[in-house]
């Protein structure tokens, strides 16, 4: 998968947002996210971001919300986190990310976020998460449904800045996942993608961890899934926590079954030197998993049961 263009906005936005109203909804504008956000109430309205660079945030209490570039990736958000969170703390009825990047989140527990969502089905697109804790975080026990396609994940999570470990996508819920044409790299912890879902589809996806440090697996089950994980590329990296696995199922528990799980037409390979010999797929579930044919490098044994 090529790099996105987006890396190249990024470089090229004005380092402060220059409108008086940076945020506009059907041409009435506002000076902060909130005040935008706030202002929709239970309504359904599109936010336009103009270009620029933003310590702020937004907590969406309701409704139906598109937050849009007005350019894909110059309207940047860093830093600050609403409610010790995210830049985006999403409890609507619904949202869309469309074109956002975020970068520099730290907070006190170690999950500071771009995003979290906590309710609602959503929607990010075009979008990067760089350098913080975590890049989406969060579910609803529903059948929330949560769709990621054409974004960037880099210089995310971490297992040394509190108990628990963050990861690039951290998901839960009682619904679905979709992870499509998506680019993760130079992890600093944690898994690339972990989610605890019954159906999961990560397609057409490429996970770079030759520039990790101190990473886990490349997808993570941890509860089980079924679905699709197919024609994802896979570079594994030598400077990682745990080398025994890049796509794990089931290793903390079997709430979900992974019968007919398939995993196909997916290119995996190892750093040059790297000697650890994982397997590509390691299964815990002792479900009939659907695994079908994939490219595998030297030293990649295709399966284990554990």
């Amino acid at each position: 998968m090529k790099r996105s263009l987006l890396a190249l906005a990024l470089f090229t936005a004005p380092a402060f947002a220059q409108s008086s109203a940076p945020f506009t909804i059907d041409g009435q504008g506002f000076a902060t996210l909130q005040e935008a956000v706030s202002s929709i109430r239970l309504g359904t309205a599109t936010i336009l971001i103009a270009p620029g660079t933003y310590r702020q945030c937004a907590v969406q209490a309701g409704g139906h919300i598109t937050f849009k570039a007005i350019k894909p990736g110059t309207a940047i958000f860093e830093k600050v986190a609403c409610e010790d969170k995210a830049a985006l703390v999403l409890r609507g009825q619904g949202s869309v990310v469309d074109g956002l990047v975020f970068r520099g989140y730290r907070v006190s527990d170690g999950n500071g976020a771009g995003i979290r969502t906590e309710m609602g089905d959503l929607t990010v697109t075009n979008a990067m998460f760089l350098d913080s804790q975590e890049g989406i975080l969060g579910g609803e026990p529903t059948a929330q449904k949560i769709l990621i396609d054409h974004s960037t994940f880099a210089g995310l999570g971490q297992c040394d800045e509190s108990p628990g470990c963050s990861h690039a996508i951290y998901l839960a819920n009682k619904g679905s996942v979709t992870i499509t044409n998506s680019r993760f790299e130079r992890g600093t912890g944690g898994h690339y993608v972990k989610l605890r879902v019954p159906t999961v589809s990560i397609t057409d996806n490429s996970f770079d961890d030759t520039a990790g440090k101190k990473t886990n697996y490349m997808i993570d089950l941890p509860e089980g899934a079924t679905g699709l994980i197919a024609r994802n590329t896979f570079v594994q990296g030598r400077n990682k926590e745990n080398h025994t696995g890049l796509i794990v199922v089931a290793a903390e528990a079997q709430t979900y079954r992974s019968t007919g799980l398939r995993v196909e037409g997916n290119d995996a390979r190892l750093s040059p030197g790297d000697s650890s010999s994982p397997a590509f797929l390691a299964d815990y579930s002792h479900d009939k998993l659907a695994l079908g044919a994939n490219r595998l490098g030297t030293g990649l044994r295709a399966f284990e049961t554990r």
